[in-house]
């Protein structure tokens, strides 16, 4: 199964290449390619897979998607 976890991008790294942000999962912090999202900004919530940022969301949805995600992690302990 795979799975698209939302997270707050915190800095957008400036340099050649790909674009790049540091993205926080809950306090976990993770580089992840933003290329696909043109006009993300920080402060701006992402579902990334695999280290490549889908699609932007709202913090509401970033936030009911997290709860879900922790339900779940309740239900399987």
């Amino acid at each position: 199964m795979c799975l698209g976890v939302p997270g707050k991008i915190i800095e957008i790294l400036e340099g050649p290449g790909l674009r790049m942000a540091n993205v926080d999962f809950g306090g976990v912090i993770r580089q992840v390619c933003i290329e696909t999202l043109p006009d993300a900004q920080v402060g701006d919530y992402t579902i990334v897979h695999a280290g490549y940022a889908l699609n932007k969301l709202s913090e509401e949805e970033a936030q009911e998607t997290l709860s879900i995600l922790r339900e779940m992690g309740e239900y399987e302990d």
